[in-house]
C-alpha cells in the first residue's frame, strides 16, 4: 500500500510543472482575450468607436507577429526557468500600466509590453510542458496546456468582463496582474530548471521553411486564424447589436464558447494518436462551417449559444492539431519552430481583428460571420489540396 501511494505521490509531483504551466497558459490567454469582451466598454470610456478599441486587438497581434523570433534569438541560451519567470514579471508590470491608463496611447504601450511577454510565452510554453512531463504522455501535456486556454474563455473572459462591467475595465487588468504574480510565485517553487536544450538560430530558419509540412501548416494557420478572428475579435457586440443578448446573456454565451474547449482537449488527448486526419479536417471545415452559419444562428439565443459551442469546439480542435504536427515535423527545432508558428498564427489575428474592424466601419457587424466564413473556406481548399496529401506522405515514412 505505501508503494502504491509512494507511486501515486510521485506521479503527482511530475506532473506539477506542467500544472503550474497550464495556469500560466490560463492567465496569459485571460489577458490575450480580455479586450474582445470589453471591447464596448474600452471605446465607450475613450469616446472612441469599437473598431478603433479593436486596434488594440490588432497591434497586439502584430507585435506578437514581429517580435517572436527576434525574442527568441535574443534569450535562446537562457534556462528557460529563469525565462519563465522573468517573463511573468514583464507580464505583470504591463498589466499594472494597464490598469493604470489614463488614455488609449497608454493602454496601447502597455498592451505592446504584454505583447513582448506573450511571445516569449508562447514560443517557450508547449515544448517545456512536453520536456517535462512524463515519459509518453505528450499528447496529454499539449491538451493540457490548452485546457488552460479553454479555461481562460470559460472562466477568465466572463470573469474579466463581469469585473469590467461592475467596477471598470481597467481593475480587470490589475486583477489578471495579482493572478499572474501568484502563478510566479507558484512556478518559482514547482518548476525545475530547464536548460536551453538548443540555442535559437537563424541558420536554422531556412531549413525549416524548406520542409513542406511545416511550411503548409504555416500557410493555413494564417489563413484560418485571419478567418477566425474576423468574426471572433467582434463577437461581444455582434451578439450585443446582431443577435440582440443582454449583457448576461453574451457573458453566458461567451463562457460557452470556452467550455466546449474542455471537451475538444479531452478528446484530442484520447484519440488525436489513431485518428489524426479526422482532427485536421474537424479543425478546419468545422470553423469554416460554424463561421458562416453565424449570422443565421443569430436569430435565437439558443441557436447561437449551440453555435459557438460548435465553432469553439472547432477552433480548440485546430490549435491543439497543428501544435502536436509543428512538434512531431520539427523535434529538433521546437523553439524556433513555435517561436514561428506563433508569429504566423497572432498574423492572423492581427489580420483578422482589422479586416472585421473594416467589415464593422464600411458595411455592417452583421457581416462578420460571412466574411469569416469565405476566407475560411480558402483554408478548406488548401487543406484538402494541399496539407493533407503531405501530411499522408510524411506520416507514411
Amino acid at each position: 500500500m505505501d508503494r502504491i501511494q509512494n507511486r501515486g505521490g510521485k506521479r503527482l509531483k511530475e506532473w506539477l510543472p506542467v500544472v503550474g504551466l497550464t495556469l500560466a497558459a490560463f492567465v496569459f490567454n485571460t489577458s490575450e482575450y480580455i479586450p474582445i469582451g470589453l471591447l464596448t466598454d474600452i471605446a465607450t470610456d475613450f469616446q472612441t468607436t469599437e473598431a478603433h478599441a479593436g486596434l488594440l486587438i490588432t497591434v497586439y497581434a502584430w507585435v506578437v507577429a514581429i517580435a517572436s523570433l527576434p525574442l527568441m534569438l535574443m534569450v535562446s541560451r537562457v534556462e528557460n526557468r529563469r525565462l519563465l519567470l522573468s517573463v511573468l514579471v514583464l507580464f505583470i508590470g504591463s498589466h499594472l500600466i494597464s490598469s493604470f491608463s489614463s488614455g488609449y496611447s497608454m493602454l496601447m504601450a502597455s498592451r505592446i509590453g504584454v505583447a513582448c511577454s506573450h511571445a516569449i510565452f508562447w514560443s517557450i510554453v508547449t515544448p517545456l510542458a512536453v520536456r517535462v512531463a512524463p515519459e509518453g504522455f505528450r499528447s496529454v501535456a499539449i491538451s493540457l496546456i490548452a485546457t488552460g486556454t479553454s479555461i481562460a474563455m470559460i472562466v477568465g473572459l466572463p470573469l474579466g468582463r463581469t469585473i469590467g462591467l461592475h467596477v471598470g475595465w481597467r481593475m480587470t487588468f490589475f486583477y489578471v496582474a495579482v493572478a499572474a504574480c501568484v502563478v510566479m510565485l507558484l512556478l518559482g517553487l514547482i518548476f525545475p530548471k530547464v536548460p536551453s536544450r538548443n540555442s535559437v538560430s537563424l541558420q536554422k530558419l531556412p531549413g525549416l521553411l524548406k520542409a513542406p509540412v511545416l511550411l503548409a501548416v504555416y500557410i493555413l494557420t494564417v489563413i484560418a486564424i485571419t478567418a477566425h478572428f474576423t468574426s471572433y475579435s467582434y463577437i461581444e457586440p455582434f451578439l450585443g447589436q446582431v443577435a440582440g443578448l443582454e449583457d448576461a446573456q453574451i457573458t453566458w454565451v461567451l463562457t460557452a464558447f470556452g467550455l466546449i474547449g474542455i471537451l475538444g482537449s479531452v478528446l484530442f488527448s484520447r484519440y488525436y494518436d489513431r485518428h489524426p486526419f479526422t482532427f485536421v479536417r474537424l479543425g478546419v471545415f468545422g470553423l469554416a462551417a460554424f463561421l458562416l452559419l453565424l449570422r443565421p444562428a443569430a436569430c435565437h439565443a439558443y441557436s447561437v449559444i449551440a453555435l459557438c459551442l460548435c465553432w469553439g469546439l472547432a477552433i480548440t480542435i485546430f490549435n491543439l492539431t497543428f501544435q502536436s504536427e509543428i512538434i512531431q515535423v520539427a523535434p529538433q527545432a521546437t523553439a524556433i519552430a513555435m517561436s514561428v508558428y506563433s508569429g504566423i498564427y497572432n498574423v492572423g489575428i492581427g489580420s483578422g481583428a482589422l479586416i472585421g474592424g473594416v467589415i464593422c466601419t464600411h458595411l455592417s457587424i452583421a457581416e462578420v460571420g460571412y466574411v469569416g466564413g469565405a476566407i475560411a473556406l480558402v483554408a478548406c481548399f488548401y487543406c484538402a489540396r494541399k496539407l493533407v496529401p503531405l501530411l499522408q506522405k510524411n506520416k507514411s515514412k
